[in-house]
């Protein structure tokens, strides 16, 4: 009897080990094809022919072992198990070279010194350090509660009306506004304020609000729109108002996606490097005075260590590596201490 047509029950499954084989077998393979082709082992094209050889053993094996039906289920398991791989290929290579070139001035001098008055080695990024901590932190002041209560009330309040129509197309077209663009728009406002070439933190920090407050506005309606109607219901069944309603049930039924919410937009700004090159400018020493002066956050500083390197060259190559592994460790933090309030603020009942 053919196996494409034997019944379920009399189809014995593969054991765990051949799939990891075959594996091994298609990257073996993989290598050799590169190494004929170019003369050595390129990751690239071993991760491409490795993931078509692999697609091919794993269909060919399952059909003649357990049928049709089965090998095609195992063929679409690993095709997305290979693309989840692809994907994880980059984030980690770039992983990789920022901790390999990165942790070269990790040290403690990178925390505690500034620029000023250096040429060549030492100095640290203590000034864009706190910069980068001052000017995230007044873009969320500003851009959390603003996107926040938006969300609030295109869910909770709005009734498909004009208004609501008009604020969710300006979401969506602010949600692609480039960089760039909100650091332009910083920039000519502070200009006609403060005068020509007005360049402050706290411009940076309205440039970065532009592209933060649509994050928390979608994230907000998103998560606000998963809590059941059965919850808002039973608050107004006992007579508790809307407002009560949704400080104490729907926002603490949603507080880990809101949260999670928050830490994407953050994420998405603290690396930003258009908008404060041009609103926020750049600084060799500590200001602690955001509406007043330049400051100097990590991503610019990172910037010019290449863009405009000293001699030598390498001591800035190696503090603006420096610096973008000290962006990567920031966002990870801000991730977790999320992750764990979320943890913490959520109702007992649904921990």
């Amino acid at each position: 009897m053919d196996t494409a047509t034997q019944p379920a029950g009399l189809i014995r499954p593969l054991s765990r080990s051949v799939l990891p084989v075959l594996v091994v077998v298609a990257l073996v393979a993989a290598g050799a094809f590169s190494f004929a082709v170019a003369g050595s082992i390129n990751i690239p094209i071993v991760i491409v022919v490795g993931g078509v050889v692999n697609l091919a053993l794993t269909y060919v094996v399952s059909r003649r072992a357990e049928g049709h039906r089965r090998a095609v289920d195992r063929t679409a398991t690993s095709v997305i198990t290979t693309l989840m791989v692809a994907a994880l290929v980059p984030l980690l290579s770039v992983l990789w070279t920022a901790l390999s070139r990165g942790t070269a001035r990790f040290d403690l001098e990178l925390f505690t010194e500034t620029m000023r008055s250096v040429v060549g080695e030492g100095g640290g990024a203590k000034h864009a350090i706190i910069g980068t901590a001052i000017i995230t932190g007044l873009a969320s002041l500003m851009a959390v509660p603003i996107g926040t209560f938006t969300g609030i009330y295109l869910v909770e309040y709005s009734r498909g009306g004009r208004l609501a129509r008009v604020t969710t197309s300006m979401v969506d077209v602010m949600t692609g506004i480039p960089s760039i663009v909100a650091g332009l728009f910083a920039y000519a406002l502070f200009s006609l304020i403060q005068g020509p070439g007005a360049r402050s933190g706290f411009a940076g920090s309205v440039a970065l609000a532009l592209l933060m407050t649509p994050i928390v506005v979608r994230s907000t309606q998103e998560m606000l729109r998963l809590v059941p109607n059965e919850l808002r219901e039973a608050s107004y069944a006992l007579g508790v108002p809307k407002w009560r309603t949704i400080t104490k049930v729907v926002i603490p039924t949603a507080v880990a996606g809101l949260l999670t919410g928050v830490s994407l937009s953050i994420a998405r700004v603290i690396g930003e490097t258009a908008p404060l090159l041009v609103a926020a400018g750049l600084a060799q020493d500590t200001n602690l005075n955001p509406f007043s002066g330049r400051m100097t956050s990590l991503p610019v500083m990172s910037y010019y260590g290449y863009a405009a390197p000293g001699f030598p060259p390498e001591a800035d190559y190696e503090r603006g590596w420096s610096a973008a592994l000290l962006l990567i460790v920031l966002v990870l933090v801000i991730f977790t201490v999320s992750r764990i309030l979320a943890r913490v603020l959520r109702p007992k009942g649904l921990r």
